[in-house]
């Protein structure tokens, strides 16, 4: 159960990985944003979608906020440290949030064709995997999902008119 207290925060960091997935669409990825908070509330990795500009398959937003947050603690391990991200995370997403030891992951809009935790597959839930994570879906869903919705809109009709 989310008290009123962690449902303000969880909204309030998740327009900050909106944020970050502006920076992405500015840029022509896919929208995807992240942040990975700490438990006093101070954001201390970020990253949005950067597979095309990188040429890196694995620079989804979640994998290179989990790297910046790596990096300021010095460490592979993230316990006790919240991710979120603007869409349900993809197998190798939480497969690198399971590995990181993250305490919770927070997303926002589903993802019907590539979630890996409810919509398509729920790797969290896999008994048998050493760690698990809460997972909260669902937080500012409707402006995640707009913000992808208006990008590939717009990627159609620039393809269509091309």
């Amino acid at each position: 159960m989310v008290d009123g207290m962690t449902a303000f925060a969880d909204e309030v960091f998740m327009q900050q990985a909106l944020d970050q997935a502006r920076l992405a669409y500015a840029a022509g990825e896919v929208p995807v944003g992240a942040v990975v908070v700490n438990g006093a509330g101070e954001v201390i990795g970020t990253g949005y979608n950067r597979t095309i500009m990188d040429a890196d398959p694995t620079a989804h937003a979640e994998v290179v906020a989990l790297r910046a947050a790596g990096a300021h603690l010095g460490n592979y391990r993230l316990p006790g440290l919240t991710l979120y991200v603007t869409l349900e995370p993809c197998v190798m997403c939480i497969g690198a949030m399971l590995h990181a030891r993250l305490a919770r992951v927070v997303y926002g809009a589903q993802d019907p064709k590539t979630g890996a935790c409810g919509s398509v597959l729920d790797v969290g839930a896999v008994a048998q995997l050493n760690h698990h994570t809460t997972v909260t879906g669902g937080v500012l869903a409707p402006p995640c999902a707009d913000l992808l919705r208006t990008f590939f809109r717009e990627r159609r009709l620039k393809e269509k008119s091309a």
